[in-house]
């Protein structure tokens, strides 16, 4: 029987190198099992108990609709009545945006050709030229010296040159009088602000990343695009756009804000639209801005608008001198010093055509965000870091190199090489992400997994970099003054890391859940795919573990 008891050890090693199938493995069983009993090395009662433990768990893994009967609809029911059941607003999210390359990375197997075959991002003649000269020009009105010690926001004169030069429209189609730039071309004019100024940076990004812009030119109805856009691209109107509530931050589907819908007086006669209450805070050019972006949950209690009581989240357009909003006191993140602040309302009417796409887009408030958020996130936040983390390993690089201690620049040092190549790696790793993200919504994608990814690795990796930045220049970096070119950066870092979703929660739920949710056919395939590559992957490292001892052995006699 030992015999025996050796060639099904044997037998299950071969199967598993060979990645066998199901099948295979029935097969095998099968075999075993008749010739333990057709040779006498087992009884009836041993062979019956071989053929329950060994051939009845192959029959069921090998042959399909046994599997799914008898392991896979009684898993699958066990998990239905443990899990809470999906809400509208929950399936909203997990299906917003669109699956593009994400579905390889999720395979386990990516096909990289598939990815080279996109080519690379380019920029247009007249977008070169823009940056090459309106945001050179721009970097010279605003550094973070200036802006943080002087006036605490940006000058006078970088505001007007924003406004004048079409900075607030780069996405707006030029027959509004927009820009009509690339998503690439928004990154790369983000990303060299970046390296100049924070606030002149998240300036620009916020009104041409989720705001009133982006969603009017996706939801708006003709008459609101007509209005809006012309004056947000020559940046007479100066957007933003309230989400965050105090006790709703990335759980933005639970706002507590509500419109009831009504009818009330506006402009001298009575109209259909809503009450609105809400409570907003860090709002992002919330201070100075005269049109509001606001997300509300609408209730129609008397089912003016149809027969659900409950649409559901709404974005409206309200402009900031209307009676009822109050503009709170500025925030101040971390000595950043872009406009930021709270604002809220009681129990103010507007009018139901100031709803963003007018009537038939009550309720649909929550995909609309989770769309724009979507591709706003893919360029937003990766463009901004992936500057402040080139200014930092050029800037610290240089440092290394004219920076002189026992005689040596203390580039030449190896603990500050270390750093440095740290640096360097992760900021080329940095900027493929963002030039990807970016050429993703330039393809006409709106990559919520792709953007999360970027988002997450992006802020967390400027982060290591701006530490390692640190660390080499010392007391460089520590010492605040006009030339110090790291310490606006160390102390904003965190906040790239929390908005637009907090990294932990981007990466729990968006790059994981919503991933691995949207894609159970790609993640059943890849799973498939891994589960048959790694016992060939572990079977490998073994072999080269024994080996290694022995060409190390080699080695050393050689030298």
């Amino acid at each position: 029987m030992s015999w025996f008891v050796l060639l099904l050890v044997v037998g299950a090693l071969a199967l598993v190198y060979v990645q066998a199938r199901a099948l295979w493995w029935l097969v095998f069983m099968v075999a075993w099992v008749a010739a333990v009993r057709v040779s006498g090395a087992a009884g009836v009662a041993a062979t019956t108990l071989f053929a329950i433990v060994l051939v009845l768990p192959a029959l069921v893994l090998a042959v399909k609709p046994l599997r799914r009967a008898w392991l896979a609809k009684p898993v699958l029911d066990t998990f239905r009545k443990i899990l809470p059941d999906m809400s509208p607003t929950e399936r909203d999210a997990i299906e917003a945006g669109t699956v593009w390359w994400d579905a390889e990375l999720f395979s386990g197997r990516p096909h990289w050709d598939t990815l080279l075959g996109y080519g690379p991002a380019t920029l247009t003649a007249e977008e070169q030229s823009f940056l090459d000269n309106e945001c050179e020009q721009l970097c010279d009105l605003a550094n973070d010296w200036e802006t943080t010690m002087v006036w605490q926001d940006l000058s006078p004169q970088a505001w007007q040159f924003i406004k004048e030069r079409g900075f607030l429209g780069m996405i707006i189609p030029k027959q509004y009088g927009g820009k009509q730039f690339s998503a690439y071309a928004h990154s790369q004019v983000i990303m060299k602000l970046a390296t100049r100024c924070s606030a002149a940076a998240v300036s620009v990004m916020v009104p041409n990343s989720l705001g009133p812009a982006e969603l009017l030119m996706h939801y708006g109805t003709d008459e609101q695009k007509n209005h809006y856009l012309p004056r947000l691209a020559r940046g007479d109107e100066i957007p933003c756009f309230a989400l965050t509530s105090p006790y709703a931050g990335s759980d933005a589907a639970a706002i507590p804000d509500v419109g009831i819908v009504c009818k009330g007086m506006h402009e001298g006669r009575e109209t259909l639209g809503f009450r609105v209450t809400w409570d907003k805070r860090y709002i992002t050019l919330g201070p100075i801005a005269t049109v509001l972006g606001l997300a509300f949950r609408a209730l129609d209690p008397d089912r003016l608008l149809g027969s659900n009581d409950e649409p559901g989240i709404t974005c409206a357009l309200i402009p900031t001198d209307h009676p009822g909003v109050n503009i709170g006191r500025r925030h101040w993140p971390l000595n950043a010093v872009f406009q930021n602040g709270p604002n809220s309302g009681k129990d103010v009417f507007i009018p139901l055509d100031w709803v963003i796409g007018g009537r038939a887009q009550v309720g649909n408030g929550w995909r609309m965000l989770m769309e724009c958020l979507a591709a706003g996130r893919a360029i937003s936040l990766p463009s901004s870091n992936v500057g402040m983390a080139k200014l930092a390993v050029r800037g610290t690089g240089a440092y290394a190199a004219v920076r002189r201690q026992f005689r040596t620049a203390v580039g030449k040092f190896e603990g500050v090489q270390e750093a440095l190549g740290r640096m360097g790696g992760n900021l080329y790793v940095m900027d493929a992400a963002r030039r990807l993200s970016a050429h993703a919504v330039d393809l006409g994608e709106k990559p919520s997994v792709i953007s999360a990814i970027a988002k997450y690795h992006i802020t967390e990796r400027a982060r290591m970099v701006i530490n390692d930045a640190m660390d080499v220049t010392a007391g460089k970096g520590i010492c605040m003054g006009p030339s110090n070119f790291l310490a606006r950066a160390y102390q904003q870092v965190p906040i790239a890391i929390t908005v637009e979703g907090a990294n932990i929660l981007t990466r729990c739920l968006i790059i994981f859940g919503q991933g691995a949710i949207r894609l159970p056919s790609v993640r059943a395939e890849g799973n498939d795919r891994n589960a048959r590559s790694r016992p060939r992957q572990s079977a490998a490292r073994f072999r080269r573990r024994l080996l290694r001892p022995r060409r190390l052995h080699a080695v050393e006699r050689r030298a």
